[in-house]
């Protein structure tokens, strides 16, 4: 048999509260209803919408980078498969869906297509002499090599170009340069040591009828 310890009254088996005095029985422990667990808080709708939208963005540039790649490795070999290259000796000619270029370092050619008179007893140098033709333009180009002067080539080739242009820097340079039709011509002459040095080029339009 039970008693309450506040007031002594006689407790029936299996009493949490005095029927007498209401204190709580020593020993007795009060049901605790359990916690009901709150629920997780739904995604912000926001968050979602800005990594799709990163997501997508990502998408498109990898796929924009994708068939450029495809793009430029397309046109590459279309390129290459109609370029042709020809060889004879110092003349090539490369022929392109741009166009044609023939380059030629001749030096027999580039001075016989000049359309310039050589300084008399000027030799011409294996070196640097050019015949280039792109399009419908022709450039021809040459150095030469004289005992005289600068003065006495300056003063030779500007007879020969009356209106052309001439900007002398000092006695060992000066540069002539005519556009005269039909060849646009530029003559650079330099000293070097006990000789002169210059280079005559030659820029012209290549008519239908030339070869």
């Amino acid at each position: 048999m039970a008693f309450c310890n506040s007031c002594g009254a006689t407790l029936t088996e299996g009493t949490k509260f005095c029927s007498k005095c209401g204190k709580p029985v020593a020993g007795a422990t009060a049901a605790v209803a359990p916690l009901a667990a709150s629920p997780a808080p739904p995604p912000a709708a926001g968050s979602n919408s800005a990594v799709k939208m990163v997501l997508i963005v990502v998408g498109a540039v990898v796929l924009i980078g994708v068939v450029g790649l495809v793009s430029l490795a397309f046109i590459g070999i279309h390129i290459a498969k109609r370029t042709h290259v020809t060889q004879e000796g110092d003349h090539v000619k490369v022929e392109s869906p741009f166009g044609s270029v023939e380059t030629s370092k001749d030096p027999d050619q580039a001075v016989k297509e000049l359309g310039v008179d050589i300084y008399p007893g000027a030799e011409v140098q294996s070196n640097g002499a050019t015949s280039t033709t792109f399009g419908g333009m022709h450039t021809a180009s040459a150095w030469f090599e004289s005992s005289d002067s600068v003065d006495k080539v300056c003063a030779f080739y500007k007879s020969k170009f009356p209106s052309a242009t001439v900007k002398s820097s000092d006695q060992n340079r000066c540069t002539i340069v005519s556009t005269a039709p039909p060849n646009v011509i530029t003559i650079n002459v330099e000293a070097s040591s006990d000789t002169s040095r210059f280079q005559i080029t030659s820029v012209m339009k290549k008519s239908s009828s030339d070869p």
